[in-house]
């Protein structure tokens, strides 16, 4: 039997005016198409309709019954189908998006036991305080965090038309979409075997 090409969903989670997202995520489906090991679909949330005041029952409760605005559906959607996922976040005061929060909480199943890994990029410290709080509220989900990223310090100093300077940066995304795609064929296998129990 034909093994399945894993789908990797990317995600710009930042839908501020200005925003350096799009050109980072842009780098990375580059690296990602050059790895070669994934179909890649990407999601803009600035596309997306995105609410930030959730229905009062909780997804985990509503099952597939969930009362999502019908422009989520795109992000829904690619969700449901992903074997994997990177989120590609700025850092905001210590922080991730608000935007990419919304759309994090209004989906439950959908990250289950799936891998997700980070490109960030901020100030000094490249993102790495809104990784942390992601860790936090995906593993809470039941998704798979994956230790290693990609970070962009000072990223406003080191790109140069649409590309970093950093020269050890694709090296970095090549590992992690080596990491991905062995979790994805791992908890795919796992999630085909039997249901994760929630």
């Amino acid at each position: 039997m034909e093994k399945k090409t894993p789908k990797l969903v990317i995600i710009v989670g930042s839908v501020r005016k200005g925003r350096f997202g799009p050109v980072v995520t842009a780098w990375l489906a580059e690296q990602a198409a050059a790895h070669g090991g994934f179909e890649v679909e990407l999601v803009d949330l600035a596309e997306i309709e995105l609410p930030l005041e959730l229905p009062a029952e909780s997804p985990l409760f509503a099952r597939d019954g969930y009362p999502r605005p019908a422009g989520m559906a795109p992000l829904t959607e690619a969700l449901a189908s992903a074997d994997a996922v990177v989120l590609v976040t700025p850092e905001y005061n210590h922080s991730f998006p608000a935007a990419l929060k919304a759309a994090i909480d209004w989906h439950f199943f959908q990250w289950t036991a799936k891998p997700v890994a980070f490109v960030s990029y901020g100030g000094q410290s490249g993102g790495r305080h809104a990784v942390q709080q992601l860790e936090n509220v995906l593993t809470e989900l039941n998704a798979v965090p994956l230790r290693g990223g990609v970070a962009f310090p000072n990223y406003y100093l080191n790109w140069t038309d649409g590309r970093p300077q950093d020269e050890g940066a694709a090296g970095q995304a090549t590992s992690m979409l080596d990491h991905l795609r062995w979790w994805a064929g791992a908890l795919s296998a796992a999630r085909a075997a039997e249901p994760y129990p929630v």
